[in-house]
C-alpha cells in the first residue's frame, strides 16, 4: 500500500533544491551524496524521486543489488520551501534506464524550474550529450517517512507508513582492516568544516533501510572525529558513511565531501574515523560548471562502457 503524505511533508518534497541519498553498501554500511531530487514526486503513487546519470555506474549497481535507499530533505536555502521540518524518506529504489518520452519530458521541465533551462547550440548539444542523454530518474517506492519538527532533528519525531524499529541496529563485526582512522583525521574535519551541511548515514534496524541525520564535529583527534547530534544515534560500532556540502542557486557552485568509514558510539560519546575520501567542488560559473559536467559525463559514461560485459 502506498505511503500517504501530508500537504507539509509535500511542500518539503516539492521545494528543496537537493537532499542527501543514502545507499547500503555490500558490507552493510552506507554511502551518503547529495543528489537533485527536482520536485519528482506522485503522492497517488507513494513515489518520491531523484536524478542521476547512467555514467555513475558504481552507485546504480550498489542500488541495484540492494534497493533500500534513502533520501534526507534537510536543507532549504535557494529551493521553494520555508517549513522548518527535516523529513527522512525510506523506500526501495527503481533505477529508469530507458524513460518514457514522457518521462524525459517531465525530468527536463522539473530541472529547468530548479536547475535553470538547459544549454543549447551546436557546442553545447555535442558536449553535454551524454549528461542529458544518460540522465535518468529513479523512482523510490516509499515504505516509511519520517519527520523531525526541526532541521537539526531535535524532538521527537512522527512516523509515517512502516513503523520503525523498537530496536536499534545491532553493532557489526570490525572490518579486517582495523577500525581506525585511514584518512587523516584533521584534515577530514577541516574540509567538513567548511561545508555548511554535514549528515552521516548508517543502516537502521528492522528493515535496514539507511538512516541519515546531521551532526557536527565537535573535536578531532588521532582516533577519529568527535560528532554531536540532536537525533540518538545507536549504541557500538558500524560502518557509516558522511558526506559534507555546500551549494548555490541552481547549484551553479556547489562543494561536496565524501566519505566512509566506522562509527564508534559508547558512554564516552560518538566517534566516527573516516576509511575513505573523495570529493569536488564545482565554481559557481555556469558555463564553467556545464563544461565540466560534460567532462564527467563522458568519462563516466566510457568507464561504464569498458566495465559492462
Amino acid at each position: 500500500m502506498a505511503v500517504a503524505w501530508d500537504d507539509g511533508v509535500d511542500d518539503v518534497l516539492a521545494g528543496d533544491l537537493t537532499a542527501a541519498l543514502g545507499y547500503r553498501t555490500p558490507a552493510g554500511g552506507v554511502v551518503v551524496q547529495a543528489v537533485a531530487p527536482i520536485g519528482l514526486r506522485d503522492r497517488a503513487a507513494g513515489t518520491v524521486g531523484f536524478t542521476t546519470s547512467l555514467g555513475f555506474s558504481k552507485k546504480l549497481e550498489r542500488i541495484a543489488r540492494d534497493a533500500r535507499v534513502a533520501l534526507a530533505f534537510h536543507a532549504r536555502e535557494h529551493g521553494f520551501s520555508e517549513r522548518p521540518e527535516y523529513v527522512l524518506v525510506q523506500g526501495r529504489a527503481r533505477v529508469i534506464a530507458e524513460p518514457t518520452q514522457a518521462e524525459r519530458d517531465e525530468v527536463r521541465t522539473q530541472a529547468a524550474r530548479y536547475l535553470g533551462p538547459a544549454a543549447e547550440g551546436w557546442f553545447w548539444d555535442r558536449w553535454l550529450r551524454e549528461y542529458y542523454a544518460v540522465r535518468v530518474p529513479v523512482r523510490i517506492d516509499v515504505e516509511r517517512i519520517v519527520v523531525w519538527p526541526d532541521l537539526a532533528c531535535a524532538g521527537v519525531p512522527r512516523v509515517l507508513g512502516a513503523p520503525a524499529a523498537d530496536a536499534p541496529p545491532a553493532p557489526h563485526k570490525p572490518p579486517k582492516g582495523g577500525t581506525g582512522p585511514r584518512v587523516d583525521p584533521a584534515k577530514t574535519a577541516k574540509r567538513l568544516r567548511a561545508t555548511r551541511h554535514v549528515l552521516l548515514g548508517y543502516a537502521g534496524g528492522g528493515d535496514g533501510f539507511p538512516m541519515l541525520v546531521p551532526v557536527t564535529i565537535a573535536g578531532t583527534g588521532d582516533a577519529g572525529l568527535e560528532l554531536s547530534s540532536q537525533a540518538p544515534l545507536p549504541p557500538g560500532g558500524r560502518r557509516a558513511g558522511i558526506v559534507g556540502h555546500s551549494y548555490r542557486p541552481k547549484l551553479i557552485g556547489l562543494e561536496t565531501r565524501q566519505h566512509t568509514g566506522w562509527l564508534e558510539v559508547g558512554d564516552d560519546g560518538a566517534r566516527w574515523a573516516p576509511h575513505t575520501q573523495t570529493g569536488y567542488k564545482a565554481p559557481p560559473n555556469k558555463t564553467l560548471l556545464l563544461l565540466l559536467n560534460g567532462a564527467l559525463a563522458k568519462r563516466g559514461v566510457r568507464q561504464a562502457r569498458k566495465a559492462a560485459p
